[in-house]
């Protein structure tokens, strides 16, 4: 596999733990771990394939970590990279904005020339609208921790397993 790794940040809570079981899905020492509060341009190009946690805050923005990043996302040519995109968000008290770091993350990528991966199916969760859906899949793994917490760990380790074969 080429070279992969996770961005998240290791001061969030929620996000951490799914990073974890995804770095455990993966297998332990087969992918790297960054925390998206120390990143800079040149640690940051030097993969292949990226796992970005992207959780949702207040109505539908990205974290101020990677909000502070965005202009130099804006500067890269990502053709020939894959990126992978998990958030967090609340289904319930959010319905109308469920998940739409993902999205606004995605948007960016794509226009930036990324292959996007990972997608997954709405099927099961109960929302308004998201910026993260097309049709009806989501362009990441959405994670409901309050709402579906039981479900995390097979979705979880379902998307790793697509991942590794989107990966190449």
């Amino acid at each position: 596999m080429k070279k992969t790794a996770i961005f998240y940040s290791y001061n969030t809570q929620k996000t951490a733990k799914i990073a974890q079981r995804i770095i455990e899905a993966f297998g332990e020492n087969t992918i790297d771990s960054v925390n998206v509060e120390d990143l800079n341009s040149d640690n940051f190009l030097s993969f292949d394939n990226y796992i970005l946690g992207v959780p949702t805050w207040f109505d539908g923005e990205l974290p101020n970590y990677w909000d502070e990043f965005i202009p130099d996302l804006e500067d890269f040519d990502l053709k020939g990279k894959s990126f992978a995109i998990f958030g967090l968000g609340d289904q319930k008290k959010y319905p109308e904005n469920f998940v739409d770091g993902i999205g606004l993350m995605a948007e960016i990528l794509i226009e930036k020339g990324a292959k996007l991966v990972g997608y997954t199916s709405t099927e099961g969760y109960s929302f308004e609208s998201s910026k993260a859906v097309v049709g009806d899949q989501f362009l990441g793994l959405a994670i409901d921790y309050e709402n579906q917490g039981s479900m995390n760990k097979d979705r979880v380790k379902n998307w790793v397993e697509n991942l590794k074969k989107e990966f190449t």
